[in-house]
């Protein structure tokens, strides 16, 4: 099936996408994230080499959620054939759901640009274009790519590029408006993204710095691209995207999430994934002081969160956390509301 990037978000919006990334994109925070409103997720990266092993916890990453019905799949790697191959069997795993295959030019990782892999590849134009050509005549689905300003520090590559992709075949691109070098310091450089809408004729995916709702409008508005794509923006923060999607259509922003709102999101993660792949209170412990951020205490009780092994613990220690902040809150209001304030 093939799916047009416009098709994915209501009319007259462009799509809000999540990004593809390591470690983050759990199949069960991926359905959070679609149930707040993403139009699109990518799961985790894929190794193509790991998938031609059959290597059983890799394939597990291609594992989706029942509302998950749009999926895209990002492979790196940097043998045509292999990700040709691959990339075919991942058509036939997932059927319907599988919006496109996107290429990995743009991970910036050290284990992964040593191996010619990531954005290694905006230094080997030729092979990426090969890789985009050879998937290409393999399946019917759109191939996307995801790509940096330029590998070494102050290069800017992304227009001759991203010319080159879309003669290769590709049917959308995403571009992180930073180079290799920078891997995720600095500013974006959104000027790069317009510049790239402008030299092609696919649709471009805009990356980079999209921290709150409104920074997905002032991206559209300021680059002219078809979609916006949101990576660190998301990390337990699934809340930006209703932000990002009133922003897109000009509606008032929702209300911020409470503290208990946090919490109660962050339990939720726990418990499906406990119920996916059994206790993982350990692989909770980066999420959670992510979904915290902002709540009064959080900071003083990471010692405790890390030390969580069970449920149960995790829960105590959230309980916890949650009685100190209305705490805290409750004198504030207190300090606020009184005389000569």
């Amino acid at each position: 099936m093939s799916w047009p990037l416009s098709d994915l978000a209501p009319a007259g919006r462009v799509p809000v996408v999540l990004a593809p990334m390591a470690g983050v994109n759990d199949v069960m925070y991926r359905s959070i994230c679609v149930e707040m409103g993403a139009d699109l997720t990518f799961t985790e990266m894929v190794s193509s080499k790991a998938l031609s092993f059959a290597n059983e916890k890799t394939r597990r990453l291609l594992d989706t959620a029942p509302n998950e019905l749009h999926v895209g799949v990002q492979l790196f790697g940097h043998e045509p054939d292999t990700m040709a191959r691959e990339a075919a069997w991942v058509e036939d795993s997932l059927g319907e759901k599988l919006v496109c295959i996107d290429v990995n030019m743009g991970c910036p990782a050290r284990k992964i640009i040593k191996k010619g892999d990531g954005s290694a590849l905006l230094n080997t134009p030729d092979v990426a274009q090969q890789i985009v050509r050879q998937i290409k005549s393999q399946v019917s689905c759109p191939v996307t790519v995801k790509f940096r300003k330029g590998f070494a520090a102050g290069e800017d590559v992304a227009c001759d590029f991203a010319k080159r992709m879309e003669d290769a075949g590709a049917d959308w691109m995403t571009v992180h408006g930073r180079t290799t070098a920078q891997m995720y310091s600095g500013d974006a450089d959104w000027d790069v993204l317009g510049r790239v809408k402008r030299s092609v004729s696919v649709p471009v995916i805009g990356n980079g710095d999209i921290k709150r709702g409104e920074d997905a409008r002032a991206m559209v508005d300021a680059t002219g691209v078809d979609g916006v794509m949101i990576a660190r923006g998301a990390q337990g923060n699934p809340w930006i995207f209703p932000e990002a999607a009133a922003a897109l259509a000009g509606e008032p922003a929702p209300a911020e999430p409470t503290d208990e709102e946090r919490v109660a999101m962050a339990r939720r993660h726990a418990s499906m994934l406990d119920g996916y792949m059994g206790n993982t209170i350990v692989y909770m412990r980066k999420h959670v002081m992510w979904y915290l951020r902002g709540v009064p205490g959080v900071r003083e009780a990471r010692g405790a969160l890390n030390s969580c092994v069970t449920m149960d613990d995790f829960n105590r220690v959230l309980d916890k956390i949650l009685v100190d902040a209305a705490d805290v809150r409750a004198r504030e209001a207190a300090y606020r509301a009184a005389p000569g304030r």
